[in-house]
Formats: C-alpha cells, structure tokens, sequence
C-alpha cells in the first residue's frame, strides 16, 4: 500500500513540475514586464491571435499566416488560401521595434518598414525597405553573390555593417529596428548591421542604383506599416514588440 502511494505521490510530482515547466515557458514569450509597460513598450502580437494585422491590400481573410504554440507562422505548403504579406493594422513613424525569428533550412524572409498600403501599389516591397531574414549558411547563390542580401541588411541596397552570426536554422534569432525621423538602425542577434537615412543623397543613390529604383514611390516614406512577408519558405516570428518615439 505505502508502494503504491509513493508511485502516485511521485506521478503527480512529475506531473506538477511538466505543468509548471509549461506554463513558465509560455508565459515567458509574447508578454511584457512591467518595466517594459512603464517604458511605453507594446505587444504587436498576442500569441494566440492575428489581432491587429491583415493582409497587405486583401483586409482580414483566411490566409497562410496562423498562431501555433505562441508562434506567427508562415506555413509555405498551407492549401486553399489567399497567401499575402502580413502588414499591420496601424501606421508608425518614429519607433524602437524587436522581435525574434526562426526560419526552415534555405528559408528566405523580410521585415518591410514605411510600408505604403493602395491599391496603385501591388505588393509591399514596392514601397517599403527591407530588413533581410535568411538562413545564410543554406541560402542560394543569387542570396549570397554580393553580400547585400544577408540576414540584417537593409535588402538589396547596402551590405552589413558589421559580421553578424545567424543561428542555425530552426533555432531563434533577434533583431531590432530602429527609425527616427527617416534614420533607420538594424540589427541582428546584438550586432548593428545597416544604418541609413532615408531621402538623403547617400540613400537616393543607393535606390536609384538597385532594381527597386525602377519603383518611383520605393522608399521615400518615412511612416507606414509594418510587413512581414510570405515567401517560399516558413518563417515563424514571437516576441514583436513596439515603443513609439516621440
């Protein structure tokens, strides 16, 4: 008898510490401390909803982007669904943004900035820059030829600023965006990666010098929405928070 009390006593030990490890390991994602609510700090994403985003010129419809286990998800091989840039609801112009990624073997993705929303622009990246997502050690050789296609970079215009390591694919990284007043700041996993300013002549020689030039309204906003964007490969993203500057 005192057996079989022990063995239950220890099923519902285990059990407890399995719950707790849950709970402490879901709570510790998509949340805010109440320091980070003093600074003024916001949550972009809930973890268990897409409230506050749609899909770029399409409104809130079914589409590739779902909530699994806390995590945004871009599902490559979802079936039967509007697929689509994911751009949020409001408009920004001075912010300190973060969020962390993870993306599939060879995966490729972005995080468009002054994303401009209308009809007369058919896609997202025709208006707003680009911070690169990329599995780099698995990436293709169009990604890798001139070094302006990195995770970090500012997507086609400008190489890193610095070296940066990517995680293995699969596992997480985190990156930072920083905009003030058309200044925007990169980086990746701690490391600044891109730096410019948006309408200055460096930047306009930088636009008229790539292939997003042949795009007359691509970064020249200095607000806009926020897009994550739907590519061949998954991409999942936890962690997106905002604080607006003054």
């Amino acid at each position: 008898m005192k057996q079989n009390h022990f063995s239950k006593w220890c099923i519902i030990l285990v059990s407890s510490i399995s719950l707790l490890s849950y709970a402490q390991k879901t709570e510790s994602h998509n949340t805010l401390t109440d320091e980070q609510k003093q600074e003024g700090w916001a949550l972009l994403f809930d973890g268990t909803t897409t409230t506050g985003w749609h899909i770029y010129n399409q409104g809130n419809i079914k589409s590739a982007w779902a909530v699994i286990d806390g995590e945004l998800i871009c599902d490559p091989n979802t079936e039967n669904v509007q697929r689509g840039d994911l751009v949020s609801d409001k408009t920004y112009d001075n912010y300190d943004f973060t969020f962390e990624w993870k993306i599939t073997k060879g995966g490729n993705s972005g995080v468009f900035i002054n994303v401009q929303e209308a009809e007369e622009f058919p896609t997202a990246w025709t208006t707003g820059p680009e911070y690169q997502l990329l599995d780099n050690a698995n990436a293709s050789t169009h990604d890798l030829r001139d070094g302006l296609r990195l995770s970090g970079c500012v997507y086609g215009l400008a190489p890193l600023k610095n070296k940066v390591s990517t995680k293995r694919f699969g596992e997480w990284n985190s990156s930072r965006i920083l905009q003030q007043n058309g200044k925007i700041t990169f980086w990746l996993n701690g490391v600044l990666t891109g730096e410019e300013v948006i309408n200055s002549d460096r930047w306009k020689e930088l636009v008229a010098a790539s292939n997003l030039g042949k795009f007359p309204s691509f970064g020249k906003a200095i607000s806009g929405r926020i897009a994550f964007q739907d590519w061949a490969k998954g991409v999942s993203l936890r962690n997106i928070k905002i604080k607006e500057l003054k």
